[in-house]
């Protein structure tokens, strides 16, 4: 019995390990099937991209589907070719001397002339040069886009009458450009003082100054500046403007200085969009007809973050002008942002949604005015002058439709309707009056809001007056410092309808 039982014990034992080896040698054995299978189609399937993508592949890998093609494999991305147009052009390298004698009016246009051709290029006006230019125009309309004039030396205008002629409108004009820059450091001299000294007399006197009466009752003169220019000859009676943008698009003009033009430091005409800041415009406060910058059938205006001290208005804004926003802006001295003259000789003008804001002004002739001769027709409509600080402002709220810059004007009946003005925050000093508002008689200004007006007196050397008001028609929404006791509240009862040749 234990013999069998050891038989059968032994048997079981030897069938164990028989049915382990078998389950362990096919595990094995299905294994390395396998591995030989893949092996094998990658194999293949290295043979067939060969066959179909030449012996230069580089794939790795594939697709089960037969129908679809590899995809590509990941490539490191070059770097993006140079944009077009990223070249420079440094006026040295055309020939200009910088030594400020030397003219280098022909380098300066020579390098424009290379500069045009080429895509958002750069005119380089290299720092610590002084270029002498005379007249000069950059022109298109054929110039290629977005072309910037990088100033960071310094450019002066002749000062001999010769390079002048009979007289010219403009010194360094711009027209017909495509999104054009003039940024950097530099300073644009107009040399403005042997214009001023020649003629110290012989232009329009702003119309506001009647209004401005020394207590003495002795009116004050401009003596001449002691300069002459250098071939002792009189300057022409035509004064350039220093620097003039005309018929652009897209126009930016930052970090510049802009001092001592014969006429207007900055002017743009038929322009559409156009950004101005942190610039610096600098003139004698009695040189004549320095405006700072003067904008004319120009739209989409910003100026900001800027110091203009010049002889006349600060900003002056003209005929067709519309969407001018101006604001951060110091102005002193001068004669204040003004808005007109318009409709001289019988014009058309048109002006609309200005805003004037957050503006310091110091010892100015004005603060904020609107100006408009007798005869013209058109209107002014919305604008806004909002928190305006004065210090020793002679006139710092000012509506005129008398004005006259010469010495007489004939009444006329017609003239520039004004509606929809708003005063807001005006606050600080004045030297003579804290508001004037002289209104046409057959179309009275409507819709003028003052809102928050604080004018203290200042005495120094003038004739003080009270506030003064004739057919002005609107609303006091705050107690007003001084009282404007004179002026209408509501509407007019009666007022000439605008024909539709008049409306804007």
């Amino acid at each position: 019995m234990s013999g069998l039982s050891f038989r059968r014990l032994a048997f079981m034992l030897l069938f164990a390990f028989l049915v382990w080896s078998s389950s362990t040698g096919t595990c094995h054995a299905r294994r390395g099937k396998h591995w030989r299978h893949s092996r094998a189609a990658s194999a293949s399937l290295s043979k067939k991209k060969a066959k179909s993508h030449g012996s230069g592949s580089h794939h790795h890998g594939g697709s089960k589907s037969k129908s679809k093609a590899p995809s590509p494999p990941k490539q490191v991305t070059p770097p993006p070719p140079e944009k077009k147009g990223s070249e420079n052009f440094n006026v040295l390298d055309f020939g200009a001397k910088g030594d400020g004698d030397t003219d280098d009016t022909k380098a300066f246009q020579a390098a424009w002339a290379s500069a045009c051709k080429v895509e958002a290029s750069t005119i380089v006006v290299p720092s610590e040069y002084v270029f002498l230019v005379g007249p000069i125009s950059f022109s298109g309309p054929y110039c290629e886009a977005n072309i910037v004039f990088q100033l960071d030396g310094t450019i002066i205008a002749p000062t001999n009458a010769k390079a002048w002629g009979s007289g010219l409108l403009w010194w360094i004009e711009f027209t017909k450009l495509r999104g054009i820059t003039i940024r950097g450091n530099g300073v644009i001299d107009g040399k403005g003082s042997v214009w001023w000294q020649d003629s110290p007399f012989d232009d329009p006197v702003d119309d506001e100054a009647k209004l401005i009466i020394p207590l003495n009752r002795t009116a004050e003169q401009n003596s001449p500046i002691p300069i002459n220019s250098k071939l002792g000859s009189k300057m022409p009676s035509t004064k350039p403007t220093a620097l003039r943008f005309y018929g652009s698009f897209n126009v930016t003009v930052t970090g510049i200085t802009i001092q001592n033009s014969p006429q207007c430091h900055l002017k743009f005409d038929n322009c559409m969009g156009v950004s101005v800041y942190e610039i610096s415009v600098s003139s004698p406060g009695d040189s004549l007809n320095t405006d700072g910058i003067h904008l004319q059938n120009s739209k989409d205006v910003l100026i900001h973050s800027t110091n203009l001290a010049c002889g006349d208005d600060c900003v002056s804004i003209q005929t067709g002008c519309s969407n001018v926003y101006i604001h951060n802006v110091n102005c002193g001295p001068g004669h204040g942002i003004s808005i007109g003259g318009l409709g001289r000789d019988s014009t058309k003008a048109c002006v609309s949604n200005i805003t004037v804001r957050d503006i310091i002004m110091h010892n100015t002739m004005n603060g904020v005015r609107i100006k408009t001769w007798q005869g013209g027709s058109g209107s002014v409509q919305g604008v806004l002058f909002s928190n305006i600080q004065v210090t020793e402002v002679e006139l710092p709220i000012v509506i005129d439709q008398f004005y006259c810059d010469k010495g007489k004007c004939k009444n006329q009946t017609s003239a520039v309707a004004l509606s929809g003005i708003t005063y807001e925050r005006i606050k600080g000093t004045y030297t003579v009056k804290p508001v004037h508002f002289a209104c046409s008689d057959s179309l009275p200004c409507m819709d003028v809001t003052l809102t928050g007006i604080e004018l203290k007196p200042l005495q120094e050397r003038y004739h003080m007056y009270d506030p003064f008001c004739w057919q002005t028609f609107g609303e006091l929404t705050t107690p007003a410092v001084p009282p404007i006791d004179c002026l209408q509240i509501g509407k007019p009862s009666s007022n000439r309808i605008q024909s539709d040749h008049d409306s804007c």
